[in-house]
């Protein structure tokens, strides 16, 4: 087989592992990706990456751990370069509940799902605050865990968190 044929296979293979969802979450892990793409499977991601920019995707790596060089730990996602294609069909007060709750928790790393609700009482009605809550935890924009919500894998892949502080504060945060 040529070298040029085993890398449209690898291609192929790394775009199969990262689009469709093998577990819980979509995408891959580091080790998933070693394991099915070889040593040099970071130059094949970098190679898929190009090829998707002219559809408007990217590959982003979001590391589950504080330790962002274990890349094998790392999970990869393929998501819209801008995410105004995806949210443009959402009303603009959950739009302002989903950002209000990101910044939120962003600031305190979590928050228990009862403080951020009487948070959101002040401008939305109990109804929309618990079936937009719901929403962002099933699309994984949010995550819970005890009563507690956290960041979810959605929002460290498809948001800027320190743009979105950053423009609800009004300042740079450096």
């Amino acid at each position: 087989m040529s070298e040029e044929a085993i890398l449209s296979r690898k291609l192929r293979k790394a775009l199969q592992l990262l689009l469709f969802q093998h577990h819980r979450l979509p995408g891959a892990k580091g080790w998933e990706l070693r394991k099915a793409l070889g040593k040099d499977y970071l130059n094949i991601i970098r190679i898929l990456n190009k090829k998707l920019e002219d559809l408007g995707l990217e590959i982003k790596i979001i590391h589950e751990s504080k330790e962002e060089e274990d890349l094998d730990k790392a999970r990869f996602y393929i998501v819209f370069k801008s995410i105004s294609e995806e949210l443009s069909s959402w009303r603009i007060d959950t739009l302002a509940i989903l950002a209000v709750s990101i910044a939120y928790i962003a600031t305190k790393n979590s928050v228990k799902k009862q403080e951020l609700q009487e948070l959101l009482k002040e401008k939305f009605p109990d109804w929309k605050i618990d079936q937009e809550l719901n929403m962002f935890i099933r699309r994984g924009y949010l995550e819970e865990k005890d009563e507690n919500l956290y960041i979810g894998w959605r929002t460290k892949a498809e948001v800027d968190i320190k743009k979105l502080i950053e423009s609800i504060a009004g300042y740079n945060i450096s």
